[in-house]
């Protein structure tokens, strides 16, 4: 991917945390790297996905100078004066912002710095930037005037696609680019390491990977696995942290089942987790994608997932996986319960899964998407 005899350069703005957002953008700006592009991370950390030496990626960290009389650091103008930096230094083609706010507001003043230059920018909408923080009363209007100032917006899925027509009334058109899947990577692993044994028993493995914050909802998770604990051997994997975390240690010691519950931290090598698993649970309050059910569903793991938002855009109920209301624990258990002690069961829903993957989010053809999205911003923006 050239342009005038050199590689096409694009900048990336995200979160660097283990968040789906984060691991998106970065998993994307290593796939356009192995498609020729020079990718640029712009961000305050180096992305958790990002590791190793990579050929025609770059990081750019941005650093906040403390002043006693800020209250909190400037980090949101220090990173458009480092978006301006680098596009400056190595020529940037084109922006992409991952989160509305406040990296789409950035790149908005990145862009009034650098004219008459005109820098193309691409935002993509991930969620809890439009349906928790953006729609507050004091970001509303700046999350609005940063979308409608974008060149290109993508949302990860139709609902939220409606859902930012319907909360901040945006009359620009948004493309809906699903997330997507590194199927080589994510996939089945039969007995990677052998089954746990305790007691005389083998153990059935359910795990749940999340920030651990209130739309996660932990609490259910917990209940859910410790009614399918009473009916089936089993253990569960918690991977990720944030603040419910203590609460949810202190419940699990509260319904005595500690011992089958392993809080693993933020750990990288989450195919190899996922490999491993029986059963995944997500019942977040709602999900505009949930990256996560899509990376198990990748390695043939049936999935309970919440039924709020747009995981009915990736699971099929039944089929492919399975939607329950996100405070019915007992439904969920019931449904987990059914598929663990049925090994026909599972492994039809698995199978099920991966096939629903390989069709509509195998990682080659979202970036073909992308690929096009950027050159169409960059043809309309600076006539390339």
């Amino acid at each position: 991917m050239t342009r005038n005899g050199r590689p096409r350069t694009l900048g990336i703005v995200c979160y660097p945390s283990s968040g789906g957002s984060g691991i998106v953008a970065t998993e994307l700006g290593l796939q356009l790297a192995h498609r020729g592009w020079e990718v640029h991370f712009i961000t305050y950390a180096q992305p958790i996905r990002l590791k190793g030496y990579e050929e025609n990626v770059f990081f750019h960290q941005v650093q906040t100078d403390n002043y006693p009389v800020f209250h909190h650091p400037p980090y949101t103008l220090s990173l458009a004066v480092k978006i301006t930096e680098i596009a400056d230094t190595h020529g940037l083609d084109v922006l992409h912002v991952h989160y509305a706010l406040p990296h789409a507001t950035c790149a908005y003043l990145a862009r009034q710095m650098l004219l008459p230059r005109r820098l193309p920018i691409v935002t993509t909408l991930h969620g809890t930037d439009i349906t928790l923080v953006g729609v507050q009363p004091s970001f509303h209007k700046i999350t609005r005037f940063s979308i409608e100032q974008s060149d290109r917006v993508t949302a990860v899925s139709d609902f939220l696609r409606r859902k930012t027509i319907e909360s901040f009334g945006v009359e620009r058109s948004i493309e809906v680019i699903p997330n997507f899947v590194d199927t080589d990577l994510f996939q089945s692993q039969p007995n990677g390491g052998g089954p746990r044994v305790c007691s005389g028993r083998t153990q059935k493995v359910v795990m749940h990977a999340s920030n651990f914050r209130p739309v996660k909802n932990i609490p259910t998770v917990i209940q859910t696995f410790a009614r399918i604990h009473d009916a089936v051997p089993s253990r569960l994997l918690l991977v990720g942290d944030g603040p419910e975390r203590w609460q949810a240690q202190n419940e699990v010691r509260a319904l005595g089942i500690a011992e089958d519950v392993h809080f693993l931290g933020v750990r990288e090598g989450m195919a190899d987790l996922l490999g491993r698993a029986d059963l995944y649970l997500l019942p977040s309050e709602h999900e505009s994608f949930g990256l996560s059910a899509l990376e198990a569903m990748s390695c043939e793991v049936p999935v309970i997932a919440t039924s709020q938002g747009g995981t009915s855009e990736v699971i099929e109920h039944g089929v492919s996986g399975f939607l329950v209301d996100p405070h019915d624990a007992e439904e969920m258990a019931r449904i987990g319960i059914e598929v663990l002690e049925n090994p026909d069961r599972q492994r039809a829903i698995g199978r099920a899964a991966r096939a629903r993957v390989e069709e509509r989010f195998a990682i080659d053809k979202v970036i073909d998407r992308y690929e096009r999205l950027y050159e169409g911003a960059m043809r309309e923006v600076v006539g390339a």
